[in-house]
């Protein structure tokens, strides 16, 4: 089979090109990108073509002869495309999965994300995927994630042929950590080597760094894209897929892992001021509506992801941050 993989330079399509690339099942693997040529040293083993979430038409050409389309691309800071974020990210999903039927695809799977449910007091520890999603949500990132879901699952009830699986993986951490969905705000998550960098520096000054054990999950980017090469070559049933490390890590935690010292503070300092920025009655700028990340804890159940899919996470939660910043 022939695999087409949107946003396939960045971070979640560096980690599943080269295990497409290696899978006896696959015939051809398609990098697609807007500009194709950043791709050639990505992984020399794809061919790599040009297409754009905001034309339909190139994404059509560019799945030409694919029978799944990976949809990776995706604007996480909102100001990559000030203006158009909504078309980018919700729309362009839509126009990825129309442009899959058109070239005939029988497969199509989705990159979405934790951040699909909100940040909510209504989200249980432990989520199951199915959860309602925050198509409401006031933060872009979670909303237009949620419309995302909901404009495929509106699509693919007039495509029954094509099987839709859906990847809802915590914050995404590893050693390429520029670009990676980090649990920080989206520009600082875009500054990952430089901001672990500082945080280094300033553990050797042997300061004190008060930080709040605010929970979280993270899974490692070669999880995610070991998860995703599974939906991809249809190991499990279609539908969606929660997926993370093992284990519940705390930002104190992390904290510690940089050697930092840690004055560990309740939960609630980080959770309280997040919740009060956001239910400002002003429209934040959307570099600023990650703060959103900290109101409230989204803690997902990964249990489907291990039994039907047949995914484990080779990296814990800790374990994953520990090969990012030991690099």
């Amino acid at each position: 089979m022939t695999v087409a993989v949107t946003g396939a330079t960045g971070t979640f399509g560096s980690s599943l090109l080269p295990l497409l690339a290696l899978d006896p099942r696959v015939a051809g693997v398609v990098g697609v990108s807007r500009h194709p040529d950043s791709g050639t040293g990505t992984d020399r083993r794809a061919e790599f073509r040009r297409g754009d979430v905001r034309d339909q038409a190139s994404l059509e050409s560019a799945f030409r002869g694919a029978d799944v389309v990976v949809h990776l691309a995706y604007d996480i800071t909102g100001t990559t495309n000030p203006g158009a974020v909504e078309t980018v990210n919700a729309e362009g999903a839509r126009a990825a999965f129309r442009a899959a039927v058109a070239a005939g695809a029988r497969r199509f799977v989705y990159a979405s994300s934790v951040a699909a449910y909100g940040f909510s007091d209504r989200n249980p520890i432990g989520m199951p995927e199915s959860h309602p999603l925050g198509v409401h949500d006031r933060f872009f990132y979670a909303r237009d994630k949620a419309r995302s879901e909901q404009l495929l699952a509106a699509e693919s009830a007039h495509h029954p042929e094509v099987e839709v699986h859906v990847l809802r993986p915590s914050g995404v951490v590893g050693p390429e950590l520029v670009g990676a969905k980090l649990p920080l705000p989206g520009p600082l998550a875009a500054l990952g080597g430089p901001l672990l960098a500082a945080a280094r520096q300033y553990t050797r000054l042997g300061l004190p760094l008060a930080v709040p054990a605010f929970p979280l999950q993270l899974v490692h980017q070669d999880d995610v894209g070991e998860a995703l090469r599974r939906c991809a070559l249809g190991d499990g049933p279609a539908g969606p897929y929660n997926i993370a490390g093992d284990g519940v890590v705390t930002l104190a935690e992390l904290a510690r892992e940089l050697g930092a010292r840690v004055l560990e503070l309740p939960a609630e300092v980080a959770a309280v001021p997040s919740r009060a920025v956001m239910s400002l009655p002003l429209p934040l700028p959307y570099p600023l509506q990650w703060i959103a990340a900290g109101t409230y804890p989204a803690i997902m159940d990964t249990t489907r992801a291990k039994e039907e899919l047949g995914w484990r996470p080779r990296f814990t939660g800790l374990g994953a941050w520990r090969d990012t910043v030991r690099r």
